[in-house]
């Protein structure tokens, strides 16, 4: 049976391992951070320009699948034409601000 002593020495290690790995983690996760978060940008932009091409005069190969995702997507074409830089919405039909 190991003594107190050692047992306490290990779970010293073990801690200050954790934190080393912790701090390894936070690091490497430092740099990644904008480009992902770029990445899920470009993503939902790309998405809303699917949902909404039509009405940007695109054909859509799926508009009868988005049409129902209209009324949940009004906030985040809001969202998306502000990022834009355009303080009204850029579509005469579709009003969100």
């Amino acid at each position: 049976m190991p003594s107190r002593r050692k047992r306490v020495a290990e779970g010293g290690l073990r801690g200050r391992l954790a934190r080393l790995l912790a701090g390894w983690d936070e690091a490497l996760r430092v740099g990644q951070e904008a480009a992902v978060r770029r990445e899920l940008e470009e993503a939902d932009d790309l998405f809303l320009l699917l949902c909404f091409s039509e009405s940007f005069g695109l054909p859509n190969p799926a508009s009868w699948h988005t049409l129902e995702l209209y009324p949940l997507m009004l906030e985040e074409f809001h969202e998306w034409h502000r990022r834009m830089g355009q303080e009204r919405s850029p579509l005469d039909h579709l009003r969100c601000c």
